[in-house]
């Protein structure tokens, strides 16, 4: 019914950038909010930003506040995270997932992306 697909995962260096992307298909795209959480190995799954259904609103986790931008086309139905100056500890699976209604923040989201990787040597 409703499916993600992240996109743009992928061994980088330390201080490369990288763009992810999350392709969205189903139902009305717009109704959506979309959030990315990582998960490192031996840890929990963890926020990192979101975007509100009209991209009016944006939000970051502090670990990636000034190096990290979201933004979504409702045309295309892709929302994009833009990734700079990307450290080691950022090597994680990144997951985009999409919700209606509460908040962004919490992983309690109706519907999830497989994941992608990016594994960040230093």
């Amino acid at each position: 019914q409703v499916q993600l697909v992240e996109s743009g995962g992928g061994l980088v260096q330390a201080g490369a950038s990288l763009r992810l992307s999350c392709a969205y298909s189903g139902r009305t795209f717009r109704s959506y909010h979309v959030g990315w959480f990582r998960q490192a190995p031996g840890k929990e799954r963890e926020f990192v930003t979101a975007v509100t259904w009209n991209g009016g609103r944006t939000f970051y986790a502090d670990s990636v506040k000034g190096r990290c931008t979201i933004s979504r086309d409702n045309v295309k139905n892709t929302v994009y995270v833009q990734m700079n100056g990307l450290k080691p500890e950022d090597t994680a699976v990144y997951f985009c997932a999409a919700r209606r209604s509460g908040s962004v923040l919490k992983n309690d989201y109706e519907y999830w992306g497989q994941g992608t990787q990016v594994p960040v040597s230093s």
